[in-house]
C-alpha cells in the first residue's frame, strides 16, 4: 500500500471525526483549481478505520474489498448484458491489470471510482432497458460517490443525459403512460443528488462561496484547464485512446499498447458493421468509453491513470466482447494481454514500506519531544513534496502538535530530511513551512537524530 501525504491527511481527518466528533463538510482538495470534493468518501471509509482501531491498514483493506467487488460486478453485468464467457473474460482481465491492482491497494478517493461508475451506468440503463425507473434513484446514489471520488467523474453524465432527454421527448410526443413514473423517479433522483450537496453548501455559506467560486473559475478561465468546444478534442482522441489501452491492458508497454489499440479499434468497427447498431448494451458501453475519451481530450493538463478511473470497467468489457466475438483474433489477443499483465504485475516489485516508514518517523519524533519543547510542528523534505509531513503527522504525539497551517506560533520544528539528494540545503531550503518558523525569531538546532530506518531529522527550537 502507498502511505504518503494524501493518505496521512485523510486518516488524520477521519480519526479526528471519530475521536472528537469534528464533522467534515468537504472532502479532499483537488490537485488543480483549489476546489474540494464532497465529504462522502471520508464517511464511507470511516467505519473501516474505527474497526481497525485507527490503523490505516483498515481503510486500505476496505478499498481493496471494493475493488474485488468491482471484479464481481463486471462479471455480473457483462454476463447479464452479453453472455457468461464475456463476463469471465472481462472480470479476469480487470483483475490482473497492473494499473487496476495498483489503484486497488491503498487509501485514495479516486480508487473507488471504477466501482461506482460501473454501478451508475448499470442502474441508469437497466432503468431504460426494463422500463423500471426506480433504478434512477440507485443511479443517483452511485453518481454521488463518483463525483465525491473525482470531479472528472462528471464525464459519466453526457451519454445518460442525452438518452434521458430522448426518452422524455419520446414519452411526451407519444403521450406514453410511462411519462409519469419516468418523471417522478427522475425528480426523486435529482433530489437525492441535491441533498448530497448539503454539506458542501453549508461549507460555502460559512466560507463565502469558496468552493463554488473555485469551480466557476476553473471552467471560466480555461487557458490551462479545459476546452468547452468538443470538436477540439478530435485531434487528441487517438493518443488518449492509445494511452488508456497502454495503461490498462498492455501492462504499460508502449509498443504492445499501439498494437492492441489498433486491433481493438478495427474490431470495434467490424463489430458495429456486423451488428448494424442493434446491440444496445454494447452501444451503451462503447458510448460510455468514447464520450469519456472526448471529455479527457478536452482537459489541457497531463492525464494520469487515475483520472480515467470512471472508464476502467468500460474498456475491459469492450475488449471482452470483442475477444468473445472474434475468437480467431481474440484468443491470441487474450493471451497477449494476459502475458503483459502478469509480466508487469506490481506484486513482483519490492514493497515500499511507506506506512512503516511514517510510523518510524513518528516514533523517532515522539522520543525526542518533551513537554518543555512547547507547541511544535513538522516539516518534511521529500521527493514527493509532502512539506507538511502529513504521513508521519498521523503517528506523532498530538498533545502539543499544531495544525498544518500554523508554523509561526510553533516553539519547536522537526524537519524530516526524507530525500537529501533533492534537498541538499536541508533546513536552509526555501520552503514556506521552514521560512515561516524562522521568520522574525532566533532559532537554534536543538538536536539532530535519525529514525530507526536511518532518516535524518533536525530539531529546531526558538
Amino acid at each position: 500500500m502507498e502511505f504518503l501525504g494524501d493518505q496521512g491527511r485523510d486518516v488524520y481527518i477521519i480519526r479526528d471525526f471519530l475521536k472528537n466528533g469534528n464533522l467534515f463538510f468537504i472532502g479532499p482538495q483537488t490537485s488543480i483549481g483549489n476546489m474540494y470534493l464532497g465529504p462522502w468518501f471520508y464517511y464511507l471509509i470511516a467505519p473501516s478505520l474505527l474497526i481497525s482501531r485507527f490503523n490505516p491498514i483498515g481503510p486500505a483493506i476496505f478499498i481493496a474489498l471494493i475493488n474485488i467487488a468491482t471484479v464481481i460486478l463486471i462479471y455480473f453485468i457483462s454476463k447479464k448484458w452479453f453472455n457468461e464467457s464475456t463476463g469471465l473474460i472481462s472480470a479476469f482481465l480487470y483483475s490482473i491489470s497492473p494499473v487496476v491492482i495498483k489503484y486497488s491497494s491503498f487509501i485514495w478517493n479516486p480508487n473507488i471510482m471504477p466501482f461506482f461508475a460501473l454501478l451508475f451506468f448499470y442502474f441508469f440503463f437497466e432503468a431504460i432497458f426494463k422500463n423500471n425507473y426506480k433504478y434512477f434513484i440507485y443511479a443517483s446514489l452511485a453518481f454521488v460517490m463518483v463525483i465525491n471520488s473525482h470531479y472528472l467523474g462528471l464525464a459519466v453524465l453526457p451519454l445518460p443525459g442525452i438518452c434521458w432527454l430522448f426518452l422524455l421527448v419520446k414519452f411526451i410526443n407519444s403521450k406514453s403512460k410511462q411519462l409519469k413514473p419516468f418523471l417522478l423517479n427522475s425528480i426523486i433522483a435529482i433530489l437525492v443528488f441535491t441533498i448530497s450537496l448539503t454539506p458542501q453548501i453549508l461549507f460555502d455559506i460559512k466560507h463565502n462561496g469558496q468552493n463554488i467560486n473555485a469551480l466557476i473559475h476553473f471552467f471560466t478561465y480555461r487557458e490551462t484547464t479545459v476546452n468547452i468546444k468538443p470538436y477540439k478534442a478530435i485531434p487528441e482522441l487517438p493518443s488518449i485512446f492509445n494511452q488508456i489501452n497502454t495503461e490498462l491492458i498492455s501492462g504499460r508497454q508502449v509498443t504492445p499498447g499501439i498494437i492492441i489499440s489498433t486491433i481493438v479499434i478495427v474490431l470495434i468497427v467490424v463489430f458495429l458493421f456486423k451488428k448494424k447498431l442493434k446491440d444496445k448494451p454494447f452501444l451503451v458501453v462503447l458510448g460510455w468509453y468514447f464520450v469519456g475519451l472526448t471529455a479527457l481530450a478536452l482537459y489541457k493538463q497531463h492525464l494520469y491513470a487515475h483520472y480515467f478511473g470512471f472508464l476502467f470497467p468500460a474498456i475491459f468489457i469492450i475488449v471482452a466482447v470483442l475477444i468473445n466475438k472474434f475468437k480467431i483474433i481474440g484468443l491470441p489477443l487474450l493471451a497477449l494481454i494476459t502475458y503483459l499483465s502478469f509480466a508487469n504485475n506490481p506484486f513482483t516489485q519490492k514493497p515500499n514500506y511507506q506506512l512503516q516508514h511514517a510510523q518510524n518517523l513518528g516514533s523517532a519524533i515522539n522520543s525526542h519531544h518533551t513537554p518543555g519543547d512547547g507547541q511544535y510542528n513538522l516539516a518534511m523534505l521529500a521527493s514527493y513534496n509532502d512539506f507538511r509531513a502529513q504521513a508521519p503527522r498521523y503517528f506523532v504525539n498530538q498533545n502539543y502538535l499544531l495544525p498544518m497551517d500554523q508554523y509561526s506560533s510553533a516553539n519547536t520544528l522537526f524537519v524530516i530530511i526524507d530525500d537529501p539528494s533533492k534537498w541538499p540545503d536541508n533546513i536552509n531550503s526555501d520552503i514556506w513551512e521552514i521560512n515561516v518558523f524562522k521568520e522574525n525569531s532566533n532559532y537554534k538546532i536543538a538536536d539532530t537524530f535519525y529514525s530507526s530506518d536511518n532518516t535524518l531529522i533536525i530539531k529546531l527550537a526558538k
